[in-house]
């Protein structure tokens, strides 16, 4: 990377104010009047030897002028307040202490008389100030799968509204789009066509005459989450076809073994962007590439195809960002940063959620401190997402190197116990394992026969919260976990499907109606807005902020952090157990000598007798210390 001249540090949160505003939607045509894209030859090179890769020399030749063909009409589109904004682009502050993203469907929160994206946009005007981004869950139109499986990549669902909402969100915030780029719906054209016996769609797909063609060594070693066949039979013109389905028999995977297929879906990720996306979500990519008699998962070419998507987007539009969606072993999760420049920019931390729970269910936050003391990343621009919850549950793969397995047991007998419902992939014996869990945050956290108080609940979920808030990398959170929505059994019955337990729809007005009532639980949950508010006016949690784990007591959670100028200290404390702590909190292992330390959370100072804070916490305290000689920094309230 090539020396930069060291930026103010006012002058920076002013180019991040830049870079953080929204309205990214490109002119709807293209304009071939301005000069067109200049690939540079080091750029072509790059992306040539990457085809070269995965389909050999002379195809990789072929295919190259359609590549930057593509790229060229990208750019053509793109606005010239977007292109000179970029001028300016500081890639380490593409994300910071202000990002948080939320997670939602498009049709998860609904206002009778109004179409769902509507009413989006106006949630993100009243409840949802406190976070930048909003992930829109798949807002196509599908034929299962809660929208994961697509029928038409390039059109909204109409049944959620139109491109028209999607560009009027993009006003309020920042949006990720769900590029779901593994499967498409057996609907589809493009599936129907290939049917047809259309030579343009025979080769998106892999298939089979005869299931028989797959031996059992080679079905053996696949690796996925499902215990459904891998071969799905359809009926074609020519006959029976047995088609590869990783997820379900309506999931169609296309074939990029084919450059064509690969092309075409590079297209669409750009007319993604040109529509509006900030941050690409890449769902299930662990499964892009299959070769026969090997696991089909996380193969090297499937981290070639996401390198080229980088280099794409690195060349006509570097303020997006690329996250990866891999619900696998740590370790192997993050192999998706590549070398911290050629590959994500995020990639989900599937590890956290099995960890906070088995933290909370055992009132011990050992397993979860050694494992944030080893956390990071390859570069300054790539970071870890911090989600605690999803649209599909506690996927347990990600502890499976972390926790033993005696441990991870417990966990889902636990879950299962407040509620939870476990989901199975077929493991190498031909067995079955739990793959995921699911439930959603408050009754994971909470069990319903108790009794407890719902204060001391929703102090247990907060608390269970600030872990992502306070963790190196960008936090985020699904909105029915966001507003401690219980398990819903009654969706589960009626839809046939584990994951409805976490998946209902919400009417707009009741909700406004319970975030205003006091005597409502979610007015109670309103507190962690104001914890995204102090942390979005702290550099000391920035995603480049170094972290320093403290183990000073199994029952507390306690992270320093500090600005990446290192002028900015905030010590975290997070009472994990049902129970008062009392911890002594050694000045010199923070590195800080100051006496007093004020509370950011609860506003009370704390001063140190000798060279220790003496902390008293009580069940599910959440603590933000910050010297007193550093508070003439802090913003004006």
């Amino acid at each position: 990377m090539n020396a930069r001249k060291p930026v103010d540090r006012k002058e920076l949160q002013g180019r991040v104010a830049r870079h953080g505003n929204t309205e990214t939607i490109h002119n709807p045509e293209p304009d071939y009047h301005r000069p067109l894209l200049e690939i540079p030859p080091e750029a072509r090179q790059r992306m040539l030897k990457r085809l070269a890769f995965l389909y050999g020399e002379e195809t990789a030749t072929e295919w190259l002028p359609e590549l930057e063909r593509i790229l060229k009409v990208y750019y053509a589109h793109k606005p010239r307040r977007l292109v000179e904004r970029e001028k300016t682009l500081v890639p380490e502050e593409r994300f910071t202490e202000k990002d948080i993203i939320l997670i939602t469907y498009g049709d998860l929160v609904r206002k009778e008389g109004e179409s769902p994206l509507k009413t989006l946009v106006r949630l993100c005007d009243t409840m949802l100030s406190g976070g930048n981004t909003v992930h829109v869950l798949p807002f196509f139109p599908s034929s299962s799968d809660r929208g994961f499986s697509i029928i038409d990549f390039e059109v909204v669902d109409p049944n959620l509204g139109s491109w028209e909402d999607i560009e009027e969100l993009d006003t309020r915030v920042q949006l990720m789009f769900d590029a779901v780029f593994n499967h498409v719906s057996s609907k589809s054209r493009y599936f129907q066509e290939f049917l047809n016996g259309d030579r343009y769609f025979k080769d998106l797909f892999i298939s089979y005459r005869s299931p028989d063609e797959l031996t059992p060594e080679q079905r053996e070693r696949i690796r996925r989450p499902r215990t459904s066949d891998i071969l799905t039979e359809f009926q074609s013109i020519d006959g029976p076809v047995h088609v590869w389905t990783t997820f379900s028999p309506d999931q169609v995977d296309l074939n990029f073994k084919n450059p064509e297929t690969l092309i075409r879906i590079l297209d669409v990720l750009l007319m993604y962007i040109r529509r509006g996306a900030d941050v690409l979500r890449l769902d299930a990519v662990t499964y892009l590439w299959t070769e026969l008699g090997t696991s089909c998962a996380s193969l090297e070419e499937t981290h070639e195809i996401i390198k080229l998507f980088r280099d794409a987007v690195d060349l006509v539009a570097p303020g997006v960002a690329l996250i990866t969606e891999t619900n696998v072993p740590h370790e192997e999760n993050i192999s998706y940063f590549g070398n911290g420049n050629d590959e994500a920019h995020m990639v989900y931390n599937f590890a956290l959620p099995p960890l906070v729970l088995h933290t909370f269910y055992t009132e011990d936050a050992t397993a979860l401190s050694e494992w944030a003391e080893g956390l990071e990343t390859p570069s300054k621009t790539t970071h870890l997402f911090n989600f605690l919850d999803s649209h599909d549950g506690f996927g347990v793969m990600g502890v499976k190197d972390i926790l033993p397995q005696e441990a991870i047991d417990e966990m889902i007998r636990k879950a299962e116990e407040h509620g939870g419902m476990i989901s199975y992939r077929t493991d190498r014996e031909g067995g079955e394992s739990p793959y995921e869990i699911n439930i959603t945050l408050f009754s994971a956290l909470n069990r319903e026969d108790n009794g407890e108080d719902m204060d001391l609940q929703v102090k247990r979920l907060l608390a269970a919260r600030n872990i992502s808030l306070v963790l190196q990398g960008v936090p985020g959170a699904y909105l029915l976990g966001l507003i401690g929505k219980r398990n819903d059994v009654e969706a589960v019955l009626t839809t046939e499907s584990k994951r409805a337990i976490n998946r209902t729809v919400l009417d707009y007005d009741l909700l406004v109606r319970s975030y205003e009532d006091p005597e409502n639980k979610l007015y109670r949950i309103r507190e962690l807005g104001g914890l995204v508010l102090i942390r979005k006016q702290h550099r000391a949690f920035h995603p480049n902020g170094p972290q320093k784990v403290l183990k000073l007591s199994p029952n507390v959670f306690t992270v320093s952090r500090t600005s990446p100028e290192g002028d900015e200290h905030i010590l975290t404390l997070t009472n994990v157990a049902n129970r008062v702590s009392e911890i002594e909190v050694p000045l010199d292992e923070v590195g800080i000598r100051d006496t007093r330390w004020y509370d950011l959370v609860r506003g009370r100072e704390w001063s140190a007798e000798g060279s220790k804070l003496l902390i008293r916490l009580e069940p599910y305290d959440v603590l933000w210390l910050k010297p007193v000689s550093e508070r003439h920094k802090d913003p004006v309230s």
